[in-house]
């Protein structure tokens, strides 16, 4: 039975797949391919963007073929919305100190650009050795504040997208794949 209810989930008319499960593993093994490379003389500190970065950082994490110090932030700024609210706050800060450390920042979606602009602004006042930024998605159609990423998953229209960790009122990120909601109010009255 439960596994039936897991079916009609991941089955949903209103959902349409935008980036399947397989196309996203291939995308998370080069740029874990592509970080090994780049940090292959540093001591990577990875700090994942909770929650939404949480299931590309774990899939992220075991692609990078190196040893790998992380921690996690939480920051806030859309709330049960599909819109961001423009304000970022700080729901959880590190645990371990950045100072010194190469530093890889790891997001879900490059949106408007205001969370990771305070992200960045914050972690470099705390006297990194460097810092660079991986994101799942980025939305160029959005943004407000132009932030560069080294490391993009997939460049996506400006479309609302929930799966593989990104929700809509807390739900949806359990799904293996990116999609798009044909009407997000009614996933998030769920």
């Amino acid at each position: 039975m439960a596994a039936g209810r897991r079916e009609s989930f991941i089955n949903d008319p209103n959902l349409d797949v935008m980036i399947d499960y397989e196309t996203i593993q291939a995308r998370v093994r080069e740029l874990g391919a592509e970080i090994t490379r780049d940090y292959a003389n540093k001591k990577l500190h990875v700090i994942g963007v909770l929650k939404g970065a949480c299931v590309f950082l774990s899939d992220l994490m075991r692609a990078i073929d190196l040893p790998v110090s992380f921690d996690f932030i939480g920051t806030s700024s859309y709330g049960a919305s599909t819109k961001s609210s423009g304000e970022v706050r700080i729901t959880k800060d590190l645990d371990i100190s950045p100072c010194g450390r190469d530093v890889l920042l790891v997001e879900d979606i490059i949106d408007t650009g205001l969370t990771l602009n305070y992200l960045i602004n914050m972690l470099r006042s705390r006297e990194l050795g460097s810092l660079e930024i991986a994101a799942l998605l980025d939305k160029p159609e959005r943004h407000e504040i132009e932030v560069h990423a080294r490391y993009i998953g997939f460049t996506i229209p400006n479309q609302f997208v929930v799966g593989y960790g990104l929700d809509v009122g807390e739900l949806y990120r359990n799904l293996p794949f990116l999609a798009v909601p044909k009407n997000p109010d009614a996933l998030a009255r769920r």
